[in-house]
């Protein structure tokens, strides 16, 4: 190797929630994230390594598990995540014996949320400058115009997901990587890089 070639300096955002999803629904394994931040180390010398994660309060496992990964060396941007009430359906049944209408309610239960967008936005568009490279763990299409600014200002960006698809129906599939990067990713071929992370199966996932 050519020891006057400089290594470009090199910054990972991980955008967890997404992450983990591709990879438990979409690719059937967990992360190690001790092994996700030595391999980013050791074999893409990143200098800083944002982790954007929602953790729900109270939750001292999660915490204590964060606490750690800071300790390790992680840039952490934990947020407390708000749970939703989804809304009830109220359908109406016509009974076959009595023709009676009955009301019947179906819960809608809760999802929660925690959205860690606006945090890793701010940080990339800060950071960006001529000659930064960066890694952006993601498929949400929302992360778009973020990318589109960093490559203006002279950042090659790594885009880290999975194309992969998982057909439901007939009509339907799973996927986790959106469309709009995709076409972004065609468009900009020479300054947005596609990395499949199941390529990295091995050198990230849990022993479980």
């Amino acid at each position: 190797m050519d020891s006057n070639i400089k290594t470009p300096t090199r910054y990972a955002f991980i955008d967890v929630q997404n992450t983990e999803t591709t990879v438990s629904q979409l690719l059937g394994f967990v992360i190690d994230w001790q092994k996700m931040y030595q391999y980013l180390k050791k074999e893409w010398n990143c200098e800083k390594i944002f982790f954007y994660s929602g953790i729900a309060e109270g939750d001292d496992d999660k915490a204590n598990e964060y606490l750690q990964l800071k300790k390790l060396g992680y840039e952490m941007q934990p947020k407390i995540y708000k749970i939703y009430k989804n809304p009830d359906k109220l359908i109406k049944i016509i009974c076959s014996k009595c023709s009676n209408q009955i009301d019947y309610t179906i819960n809608g239960g809760v999802r929660w949320k925690s959205n860690c967008d606006a945090e890793l936005s701010v940080d990339a568009t800060n950071l960006a400058k001529e000659g930064l490279e960066f890694i952006i763990f993601t498929g949400d299409g929302d992360f778009e115009y973020v990318i589109r600014n960093a490559i203006e200002k002279g950042v090659k960006v790594y885009v880290v997901s999975s194309p992969k698809k998982i057909r439901t129906s007939a009509r339907y599939y799973i996927s986790r990587f959106s469309t709009k990067l995709r076409d972004l990713i065609a468009e900009k071929k020479d300054s947005v890089i596609f990395l499949d992370i199941n390529d990295w199966k091995m050198k990230i996932k849990k022993d479980i």
